[in-house]
């Protein structure tokens, strides 16, 4: 039996391997979920949803330990993965107040003895290729919903948090969700390759485009259902009325958290000439403030880069705005020892020739660009083939809205970025993916609607 070897990026050493899966066992866990969906959709709501409160409980009681296996695993610091767990829950608690009244029955018409209604019924064996930036928030938007509707899981978590979805499994058994209707695959890109072969109902990818684009090819024979979160290279501007000390301190946070491993980090940055030293300053400040250091550590803020290839795209990015005459501020360069490091990097005098403000870096670096009006900004903002979030940060709501308006983004934010909430749907334009995830559509995209056409006699 082959294994999967799991290793920590902050030191680069082995901490786990566990038994890895096959095409044969890929194949034996659908058939398995395929025989125990009815069961499990047949189960009355109130059970489904008792099941996924004891997970909750389950989250709580073991937070922990929890942290602890995911800052292991992935790099991340202590303090943000409790704050992943944590942050997890208020979503758990959406999905359990609003799945009723998401799937109910709909009465849209009702006259002399014709009734119509839309009814909402489970999709079947749902396939969840996950992320490893935050296992926790990515893989429950799918998990939760999907399993609370009556659908059965096959759940690949990424290779590198094996753990931690292993965790989310073994949870979820124990607050009483059938094995053989969730149901985890251990592996790399190949085992997520077997699961695509299999009989799905729909298939829930969260990852880079490259790899998104592989899936959709793989499955449009078969008109599978599919919803893809893919990558973005987010854009801010600060307006010439903005508080530039606060904007920065804001967005400060919003490139490095995570060590900027997120869909949604800031990844580019607009700033109005009017008061761009001054937002650069307060910046260059704000991360300078950020410690690098052990994620096990409680004030650690930039943990490791979790993938060892990311490093040479932070390199090439770097080099290449080097090349061009950006002006670097800070880092721009990996840190010695072993494991996963790159030093927090902050560049000026950018532009779009240069891969840093068009290619997601994924990293702990970003690029800030004067502009001198905002319809420049929202051309630049615009001049991606991504569209996952975008912000403005301004004293005047009328006009954040306005320019808001223009901006091509699943998710917009007026004075905020890096947030995301369970009561509005998660999506993107263009490059960014396709479907949703989150808000009571997000429950809904778990179904699929029957059309009740019911005459009496």
């Amino acid at each position: 039996m082959s294994t999967l070897k799991i290793h920590n990026p902050a030191t680069g050493q082995q901490i786990d391997e566990r038994p890895a899966d096959d095409a044969a066992s890929v194949a034996a866990k659908a058939a398995a979920a395929r025989a125990a969906q009815p069961a499990w959709a047949a189960t009355a709501l109130r059970e489904r949803l008792a099941a996924i409160q004891r997970f909750r409980t389950g989250l709580v009681a073991e937070l922990e330990t929890l942290a602890a296996t995911l800052t292991q695993e992935v790099g991340k610091p202590i303090s943000q993965s409790r704050n992943e767990i944590n942050g997890l829950l208020p979503r758990i608690d959406f999905f359990l107040a609003q799945t009723e009244s998401a799937i109910a029955d709909e009465a849209v018409f009702d006259d002399v003895g014709m009734s119509e209604r839309i009814g909402h019924v489970p999709l079947g064996v749902v396939a969840n290729i996950s992320a490893w930036n935050y296992p926790y928030f990515v893989g429950c938007n799918v998990i939760v919903p999907a399993l609370l509707t009556g659908n059965a899981v096959l759940y690949k978590p990424s290779e590198f948090a094996t753990l931690s979805g292993l965790h989310i499994t073994r949870l979820l058994h124990e607050a009483g969700v059938p094995e053989h209707v969730m149901q985890p695959l251990v592996g790399g890109g190949e085992i997520g390759g077997a699961l695509l072969n299999q009989r799905i109902d729909g298939l829930f990818f969260t990852g880079s485009h490259a790899t998104g684009v592989k899936i959709a090819q793989a499955l449009a024979p078969r008109l599978v259902k599919l919803q893809l979160e893919l990558g973005g290279k987010d854009p801010t501007y600060v307006r010439a009325d903005a508080d530039p000390k606060a904007a920065a301190e804001s967005l400060a946070d919003g490139a490095m958290y995570n060590t900027g491993q997120s869909c949604c980090s800031v990844e580019r940055i607009y700033v109005h000439a009017a008061i761009h030293d001054a937002f650069v300053q307060h910046f260059v400040a704000t991360v300078q403030g950020f410690k690098v250091g052990d994620p096990m550590a409680a004030d650690t803020y930039i943990g490791a880069v979790t993938r060892a290839p990311q490093l040479a795209v932070l390199d090439a990015q770097v080099a290449d705005a080097k090349a061009k005459g950006a002006r670097l501020h800070m880092g721009g360069r990996r840190l010695p020892g072993p494991g996963n490091w790159y030093a927090p990097t902050v560049f000026t005098d950018v532009d779009h020739t240069m891969e840093l403000m068009r290619e997601e870096s994924f990293g702990p670096v970003i690029g800030i660009q004067k502009v001198g009006s905002d319809n420049e900004a929202v051309a630049l903002m615009n001049d991606t083939r991504y569209g996952l979030t975008a912000g403005v940060y301004t004293r005047d709501e009328a006009k954040a809205r306005e320019l808001l308006a223009r901006v091509n983004a699943g998710s917009v934010y007026w004075n905020c970025c890096d947030r995301v909430s369970p009561r509005l749907p998660w999506s993107g334009h263009g490059d960014s993916g396709i479907g949703l995830t989150l808000s009571t559509h997000g429950i809904q995209t778990f179904t699929r609607p029957k059309a009740w056409h019911l005459r009496s006699p």
